[in-house]
């Protein structure tokens, strides 16, 4: 018997930037709040929406009317650090809205800016410039990844997504400790904790059915999408009872990597060894609030977090409810890339950790949780005489372990349900924006796909996609968006991508030039090598 793989999962945390990040940190881009984005501040000729707690002005951008660092909820500080989010305090005359507003606490890393500014609570609006007239528009809903410790808002430009004929919104979520620490003395009256970013994501939700008609929106016809921990945070509203109603389709991108979640007791085990380490020996409520957010941000876990079953936010496992069917039934596109793990074998590489010949079943142990027996039986599935080099036998073992495998299940559950879309993204030339190079090509790793939805006008390494590569981009924000309106991604000009059935499991490869639908994922992804093991 092994550890099994919600055990390995929910050991990795990694959505993106789950790794000790060393000199990469040193060396992540600054950005000042005044200069975020690019964009300078309007004057008062901007165009103005009105809001449930007053009126905001924005800029135009070409064709994109922007409106940004709006409030969707209370600073969380002092009394409020710790609870669910409550409503934002109105305002009397016209608010500006033409800067980014401050993000939520994180140290810096190549995947995020540094703040420690707890009033974070903040969305941003795009939409078509008021001259586009016509019936209210879908509206996307971002959640940003980053191993739910790191990430904001202000890193996805979506304006190429807006010029399809939906408004976006981008939001600001608590992250780390200050998002998802579970402890006895944080708990309510029910005897919950945790979980506090899924709340906010779901009181950002809530600002949309309110507000976004003010914007040209639909409140109506509403898609969650997010990538990684953005991934993770929308299967886990899909599933949560208090989302139910708040939208009515979802996007999943790489976001399969943790279906098992800790239980109640072992995540407030996990809170009271985090207050022993910040100081708190009380494990008092009042010690917690009273703590320093640097002093939170060096004790917090900097692999990264997931939720926790919480009876009034995630009543049990991802896993367990897409299974049963005991989820918000909106239909779904979720997918992988098809080198995922080749960024965190890049990551550990540029710490001075490569994977070499000698230490393959070792840094298997690593990855996975497991012990030495069973690290070479992986080892002997995946010989390292079939791969090019060990850093990419190590990803393809990742990959499949954590993400690809995964990712079936949860097609092979919830398309029992709702009409479900898979896909791989498979552009193995994808340009990697953001990590320097390394000793093997990072192929479609980890968050490569964003790049052909949205501009990421804050990575460090911007790359220029060839005209084959434009071309998928352009495919790919038409099956997003027809999705967004329509419920299904393929229209006129778009090739066919099926919905998935579990009798023909057919996904949609996502490659330069036209995507083309596949039938083999299980096999080539050896998904029954890894249930066989899971189960032994």
């Amino acid at each position: 018997m092994f550890m099994t793989c919600a055990g390995w999962r929910a050991r990795t945390r990694l959505a993106v930037a789950g790794v000790t990040l060393g000199a990469l940190v040193a060396a992540a881009p600054a950005v000042s709040a005044g200069t975020l984005g690019g964009r300078a501040a309007a004057g008062a000729s901007g165009p103005v929406a009105g809001t449930a707690n007053g009126a905001v002005r924005g800029l135009a951008n070409g064709a994109v009317d922007e409106f940004l660092g709006i409030p969707y909820a209370a600073p969380p500080v002092g009394a409020l650090r710790w609870r669910p989010p409550q409503p934002a305090a109105g305002w009397s005359g016209v608010r500006d809205a033409t800067r980014f507003a401050p993000h939520c606490p994180q140290s810096p890393s190549p995947f995020g800016q540094a703040s420690t500014s707890e009033d974070c609570l903040f969305l941003n609006v795009f939409t078509p410039g008021r001259q586009e007239a016509g019936p209210p528009r879908p509206v996307m809903v971002w959640i940003h990844g980053g191993a739910l410790v790191t990430g904001e808002s202000n890193d996805y430009d979506p304006a190429k997504l807006v010029a399809e004929g939906v408004t976006v919104v981008t939001i600001n979520y608590r992250l780390g400790a200050l998002g998802f620490l579970a402890h006895p003395a944080l708990a309510d009256a029910n005897g919950q904790s945790g979980d506090y970013g899924l709340e906010d994501q779901q009181a950002a939700l809530r600002w949309v059915q309110r507000n976004i008609a003010g914007f040209g929106g639909n409140p109506h016809d509403v898609t969650i999408f997010g990538e990684s921990a953005g991934g993770l945070s929308t299967l886990s509203q899909v599933a949560s009872p208090q989302a139910r109603g708040l939208f009515d389709r979802a996007i999943v991108e790489s976001g399969s990597y943790s279906l098992t979640q800790a239980s109640l007791t072992s995540a407030e085990a996990a809170g009271e060894a985090f207050a022993a380490r910040a100081g708190c020996a009380s494990q008092t409520a009042s010690c917690l609030r009273s703590l320093p957010v640097s002093t939170i941000l060096a004790d917090q876990n900097a692999a990264g977090y997931t939720p926790n079953i919480n009876s009034e936010v995630l009543p049990e496992t991802l896993k367990t409810a897409f299974a049963t069917g005991d989820f918000n039934r909106v239909p779904i596109i979720n997918g992988t890339n098809r080198d995922e793990w080749r960024l965190f074998v890049a990551l550990s590489e540029l710490e001075g950790s490569p994977v070499t010949a000698s230490n393959y079943q070792s840094m298997i142990s690593g990855t996975l949780g497991v012990p030495a027996a069973v690290a070479a039986v992986i080892a002997a599935k995946y010989p390292l005489t079939a791969f090019p080099s060990p850093s990419v036998a190590l990803g393809a073992v990742g990959t499949d372990a954590i993400f690809a495998c995964p990712a079936l299940t949860i097609d092979q559950s919830v398309s029992r349900f709702v009409p479900t879309f898979g896909y791989e993204f498979n552009d193995e030339n994808a340009p990697e924006l953001f990590l320097p190079p390394v000793s093997f090509p990072y192929g479609a790793a980890h968050a490569s796909e964003i790049q052909y939805l949205m501009d990421l006008p804050m990575a460090a390494f911007p790359g220029t996609p060839s005209a084959p590569q434009q071309r998928l981009a352009t495919t790919m924000k038409g099956y997003w968006t027809n999705f967004a309106k329509r419920g299904f991604p393929a229209s006129f000009g778009t090739p066919f991508w099926p919905p998935f059935n579990d009798l023909t499991q057919k996904m949609q490869s996502l490659a330069p030039p036209a995507p083309r639908t596949e039938t083999d994922f299980a096999g080539t992804r050896n998904c029954a090598f890894w249930t066989a093991l899971e189960a032994g």
